[in-house]
């Protein structure tokens, strides 16, 4: 078996407890305007025009967009840092794209990392075959789930797809015990307005058992070149990013509502 993944990110500190490495996994089922991995959207290994600079010249190549590996192949890459992880309590996070799109390489990768006694989280958009998670529940130590907006018509707006399947699966996951924590991109004009805000407190006071926390996600344009490099429109490239100061009274809000928040991931 293999999978396709596009980058491998080590000595993250912002994906999960502790030091962790962070893979990231091709394809994602959602279009959401301010995705920063736009890379990853496309399942299939693809290629990119790269520039190269010698001098004064210059000189554009065809770059690949993502290979192939098998679990055993990545596990031993995620051994490398594992000392790392261990005094730090960190682990192996899997993120994407939309990792639940490749569940059965995922859950094959989960189960070897668990082997080598690593933590594990599966930073996911909830948008999967509740099927897909099933594979994933007992090889998965923390879910950071991602919650956009909670109406319904702006979701399919800003996303390509409805939210209810999301919504469904969080409260799965609690019902099975999972432990998960909810990242919520803080995008001006579409997931920060005072309605979204509000509904999102209200739904996770709903849930069937509580979250660990909430890590509110400030817009940036950062990704703005990948966009160029691949040829992809950019719905939100006139947008200014969000200084974390912005998102204080969002923060206080949910605090506010009992729940533990920060500014960032």
């Amino acid at each position: 078996m293999t999978g396709v993944i596009f980058d491998i990110k080590r000595f993250a500190v912002h994906d999960g407890p502790g030091i962790r490495t962070t893979v990231f996994l091709k394809g994602c089922p959602l279009a959401c305007w301010w995705c920063h991995n736009p890379e990853g959207i496309d399942p299939a290994v693809g290629a990119a025009p790269k520039t190269v600079r010698v001098g004064s010249k210059a000189f554009t190549e065809s770059e690949a967009v993502g290979y192939e590996i098998t679990p055993q192949q990545l596990v031993a890459e995620l051994q490398k840092e594992q000392i790392f992880m261990d005094e730090s309590g960190g682990g192996a996070t899997f993120s994407g794209g939309e990792p639940l799109m490749q569940a059965d390489f995922l859950a094959e990768a989960l189960a070897l990392c668990k082997k080598e006694n690593m933590h594990t989280a599966v930073d996911t958009s909830g948008f999967a075959a509740w099927s897909a998670l099933q594979k994933i529940l007992p090889l998965t130590d923390l879910f950071l789930y991602d919650l956009k907006m909670m109406d319904d018509g702006c979701h399919r707006r800003y996303t390509g797809a409805s939210n209810r399947v999301i919504l469904e699966n969080l409260a799965g996951l609690l019902k099975n015990g999972k432990r998960a924590r909810i990242r919520i991109p803080m995008v001006p004009g579409a997931t920060l307005t005072p309605e979204n805000v509000g509904q999102t407190i209200a739904f996770l006071a709903s849930l069937p058992a509580p979250v660990e926390g909430v890590d509110l996600l400030p817009y940036h344009n950062t990704a703005a070149h990948k966009y160029s490099r691949l040829k992809r429109d950019n719905a939100l490239e006139a947008l200014k990013p969000l200084p974390k100061e912005a998102l204080l009274a969002v923060q206080r809000q949910f605090e506010a509502a009992g729940w533990s928040a920060r500014i960032g991931g």
